[in-house]
């Protein structure tokens, strides 16, 4: 009797070890230290990739606003300039060392809608002398899919909850929208932009288990995130002007699930979370990465920013 009374004991504490093993890795989400993301080529900029007076314009919602950071770490701030405690690898590495003749003006406005951007933010871009070139940083569309949490009906630019069936026109005015922001960005510069369009991340690291942030549970949540990217990409690809910033990709194992080794996207190099602590926004490692990625798609297109370019 005590013998089976002991391999009781013994198997409730392991039990009860292996429950809180699952607990720190299914629900514990550190956020690491140092530098995050790909890494950026210093020899891109070693010399000025043009005179041109340059204007860089950030529009959409809190991810360009840099909603969750300090100020100067969110990623527009970056690509301006770069903060006191930068990361060695990117010391001297912004826009403003390879543009001298570079201004800035960041447009985005937190917890904006694409509509929003449309009616409200296209109308305090005004047109540019022609002898200035645009570089035109874009993130929009998640809060259309986040707001209102559930908390209110489903509706166009707040859909969180809808099913496919509903949201589904709505995903297409969400595609004429954008042809309209891609559009008249490009008409507020005759002397030519450069459009880098972001797409959307998703804190599930595409397991789909929104609840588990203590929202409700979206059956459709994925499907509908997946045709909003689909539509940002494609405007991407009719365009030679504008260029996708694939941050759906980069973020994948860096959400919820992101101490999760047994998950598709676990990142064993960095198992880290880069979401803010209201798993819509960017923590500042977040920001670091999609710093990154902007420069890096910049890096590849400067050879066309020497000459005027058309949209």
């Amino acid at each position: 009797m005590k013998r089976r009374l002991h391999l009781l004991i013994v198997l409730a504490v392991l039990g009860v070890c292996a429950t809180g093993t699952w607990y720190y890795f299914s629900q514990s989400r550190p956020v690491g230290g140092g530098c995050a993301g790909p890494a950026v080529p210093a020899e891109a900029f070693v010399q000025p990739w043009t005179d041109r007076t340059v204007l860089l314009v950030g529009l959409g919602d809190s991810v360009t606003a840099g909603f969750g950071a300090r100020k100067g770490y969110g990623y527009f701030d970056r690509l301006v300039a770069n903060p006191p405690d930068e990361f060695p690898d990117l010391r001297e590495i912004n826009l403003r060392a390879v543009l001298p003749g570079l201004r800035a003006t960041n447009l985005a406005v937190s917890g904006s809608t694409s509509l929003d951007l449309v009616k409200q933010q296209l109308t305090r871009l005004p047109v540019a002398d022609s002898n200035v070139l645009g570089l035109v940083v874009i993130t929009t569309g998640g809060n259309d899919l986040i707001h209102d949490y559930g908390r209110t009906p489903a509706r166009e630019v707040a859909m969180f909850g809808a099913d496919w069936q509903q949201a589904s026109p709505w995903v297409q005015n969400f595609a004429t929208r954008l042809e309209v922001i891609l559009d008249q960005v490009n008409a507020r510069f005759p002397g030519g932009c450069q459009i880098f369009l972001a797409n959307i991340y998703d804190p599930t690291d595409g397991v789909g288990d929104i609840q588990r942030a203590g929202l409700p549970a979206w059956p459709d949540g994925l499907k509908i995130l997946a045709a909003y990217n689909g539509i940002l990409e494609r405007g991407a690809e009719r365009r030679a002007n504008v260029h996708l910033i694939d941050l759906h990709a980069a973020f994948l194992g860096h959400g919820l699930h992101c101490t999760q080794f047994w998950r598709k996207h676990y990142d064993a190099r960095d198992p880290n979370y880069w979401y803010h602590t209201n798993v819509e926004d960017p923590n500042e490692r977040g920001y670091d990465a999609i710093r990154r990625l902007f420069l890096l798609e910049m890096t590849k297109i400067r050879s066309r920013l020497v000459a005027r370019t058309e949209g």
